[in-house]
């Protein structure tokens, strides 16, 4: 369980009636900022848990850099994957397209995480992920100057392998706290709301209204039944 895995780019589309404003995407939930150039997102939340069924089903939290609107991401986050009735909790980090890589770090709904994407000019990218209940963080160091840094966001997915979409964890209810792009609120960078949809356009993850507060506080990500 857990190694078919995959994070991905968006796929999104902006809704009819919201135009640009609003988007709708098979496998994203949450907000994305795709105005500039980004050099850093970073978020926090406590590790949800979800209601397993006997079929398997999967649910990551992350932030990141591109994806958007461009064909890499560069992300980092937790999983919570459905198999066998139980709920199983991972954390990793991905240069889409390139594979996931796993921590080797315990971690359990409850959890205080953080993570944080950064960049420079230059290519070099920063990817750290702590869980500040059990005192652990792994921070990954590489570059690649080609990718766009096109976008930066906070996100709930339902990953994806080589045969599509995973059915969604049901999660229940994510908060993501002390969400900041380039070092002002998420809010002020003006994101895109992306509800998760269904091949069919029915709500699989709704997001709550943002917060235009100094804590940053992006969203409360909601599965539906």
């Amino acid at each position: 369980a857990g190694s078919t895995m995959h994070p991905g780019t968006a796929h999104v589309a902006a809704a009819a009636h919201g135009g640009p404003s609003f988007a709708s995407s098979t496998n994203w939930a949450g907000y994305a900022a795709h105005s500039t150039t980004y050099t850093s997102v970073t978020s926090t939340w406590t590790e949800p848990g979800a209601s397993c069924g006997s079929a398997t089903s999967l649910a990551a939290f992350w932030t990141g850099l591109d994806g958007y609107a461009s064909n890499s991401v560069e992300q980092t986050g937790t999983l919570v994957e459905c198999y066998g009735g139980a709920a199983y909790q991972f954390s990793w980090y991905e240069f889409y397209p390139a594979a996931p890589v796993y921590f080797n770090e315990p971690l359990a709904a409850g959890d205080s995480m953080v993570s944080t994407v950064t960049s420079s000019s230059s290519g070099a990218f920063t990817l750290r992920l702590a869980d500040n209940s059990r005192g652990w963080s792994q921070t990954i160091n590489a570059s690649n100057s080609s990718l766009a840094r096109s976008s930066a966001e906070v996100i709930a997915e339902a990953p994806s392998s080589s045969s599509g979409v995973y059915p969604l964890a049901n999660f229940g209810t994510v908060t993501f706290n002390s969400s900041y792009v380039d070092g002002g609120t998420l809010a002020a960078s003006n994101p895109t709301p992306i509800t998760m949809v269904t091949s069919s356009g029915a709500t699989k993850a709704s997001v709550g209204p943002i917060s235009s507060s100094g804590t940053g506080m992006s969203s409360r990500m909601k599965t539906t039944s």
